[in-house]
């Protein structure tokens, strides 16, 4: 059966039966926002959009919307078509596009590092395909569909970042996209609000096996990741060399890496993996510019999707040496003699302790200071997970502390009340609930100075960078 194209599957979805999708005119773009809209687009009024389809209709746009209450001029009739839910019609124009498309559908969940993921995958395939991936916070029910809907006939591949608050939203995504490489990077105190606990947080983002065609690959590692088994899925792990004594079964879907090492100027990483077509066991050396030990497994996972979609080995390598990750993901900004290192995209306990980490490895000729705000959506027992932190600061160098927020405000008490600790008395430890004050604050130290920022989204702490 020959396949339908988006124009096709459109005027399926809104039409009767009796309707001749040859008699339509063709749409070009695809947008839920009226500013971007021009001539032959079509514009999806989602939630507050409605309020627009009469500005998209006057630019010649067709429209889709689901407010009743919403008039359309007489003229404008023929371009504009009442849906019960216009989400619903998204997800469903989605999901058909992406069954009538030849393309590799990679899916990228877990609790820390989807992002970074995303662009380190998005990267190596590059090198050899046409593609596209999740741009921004376009994840959840409606920016995946949306994205989705931006693939072209030509398109190879495409990287969906799946995110989530609670159950079942995975599910839905899977559903949508059926990703045929899948992605669970780590599972990790986030989500707790509406979870609870740790193993919620597996059963929500194991939600995506089902919907996952062929492969998928885990951070082998982790506590809860490391247990799952499938009868139809090929399994791949990415595990520290380290651990290797610790498989024992199939050592041939595993990817290690080991020798880690890395400063202010890049990582080296050693990896080795069994190559499929090949029968060879491949052991490289690599260097690259993103930092932290963290973030090797997170290149190790793109490699293992590479290696599935068939990128050469000459490519990969390329590739690695010079990863460009989204901003705001320990993102390096120079600033005259100031260094800041902006992570302030989100943070969760795990990514708040592996930037601390990474931090206190680098810049070691410079006055260190760490800008930690507020993780949100930890639920109940947020005021204990921001406290835990101290084991991790206890075993850093770093120079100065600056906790801004309520909730950092219980890490900083912990942090008084062990300021005994050998690696603590030499800390200068300061909380804030003000962040004009913080600025203030960095401005009084005249020395050479690298400052990390790093909190949850909502705390905006990229706003100190000036």
């Amino acid at each position: 059966m020959e396949k339908m194209d988006k124009n096709e599957i459109f005027w399926n979805i809104i039409n009767s039966k009796n309707t001749d999708i040859g008699n339509y005119v063709g749409i070009n773009k695809i947008s839920m926002n009226s500013k971007e809209i021009g001539n032959g687009d079509l514009f999806l009024a989602i939630r507050g959009g409605n309020k627009f389809v009469n500005e998209a209709l006057k630019k010649g746009a067709y429209v889709v919307y689901d407010d009743k209450n919403t008039e359309i001029e007489e003229n404008y009739e023929n371009r504009a078509f009442f849906v019960d839910d216009t989400v619903l019609f998204l997800q469903k124009f989605a999901k058909k596009w992406r069954e009538e498309l030849n393309v590799k559908v990679i899916g990228i969940t877990g609790s820390n590092g989807k992002t970074t993921v995303k662009d380190m995958v998005y990267q190596l395939l590059s090198a050899k395909y046409k593609g596209k991936k999740t741009e921004g916070n376009y994840n959840n029910h409606i920016g995946l569909p949306f994205t989705l809907l931006r693939l072209e006939k030509d398109d190879e591949f495409i990287i969906l970042e799946m995110g989530m608050s609670g159950f079942g939203e995975i599910a839905l995504l899977g559903e949508i996209a059926h990703p045929d490489i899948s992605i669970i990077t780590n599972i990790s105190d986030s989500h707790l609000e509406f979870l609870y606990n740790r193993e919620n947080v597996f059963k929500a983002k194991t939600e995506i096996l089902p919907y996952t065609k062929e492969t998928l690959i885990i951070n082998g590692d982790d506590s809860y990741l490391k247990k799952l088994e499938s009868n139809t899925l090929k399994i791949i792990k990415v595990l520290d060399m380290e651990n290797e004594k610790n498989v024992i079964n199939n050592k041939n879907l595993c990817f290690y890496y080991n020798n880690v090492d890395f400063d202010e100027n890049g990582t080296n990483f050693s990896l080795k993996y069994f190559e499929d077509k090949k029968g060879n066991i491949i052991e490289k050396s690599f260097k690259t510019n993103v930092l932290g030990k963290h973030n090797i497994l997170n290149i190790v996972m793109a490699v293992a999707v590479a290696k599935e979609c068939g990128v050469e080995n000459e490519y990969i390598e390329k590739s690695i040496n010079n990863i460009k990750l989204t901003d705001m993901r320990f993102q390096i900004i120079e600033k005259g003699e100031t260094v800041y290192i902006n992570d302030a995209y989100n943070a969760s306990p795990s990514s708040m302790e592996k930037s601390l980490e990474t931090f206190s490895e680098i810049y070691n000729d410079r006055i260190k200071t760490a800008v930690l705000g507020d993780m949100l959506e930890l639920g109940e027992k947020e005021l204990e997970l921001h406290s835990l932190l101290s084991d991790t600061i206890e075993k850093t160098k770093l120079d100065k502390i600056y906790l801004y927020g309520t909730r950092m405000k219980s890490l900083y008490d912990k942090l008084q009340k062990n300021f005994e600790k050998e690696n603590l008395k030499k800390t200068e430890i300061f909380h804030f609930y003000n962040k004009e004050k913080i600025k203030n604050e960095l401005k009084k130290i005249t020395d050479r100075k690298v400052i990390l920022i790093k909190g949850s989204r909502g705390m905006k702490l990229e706003e100190i960078i000036e």
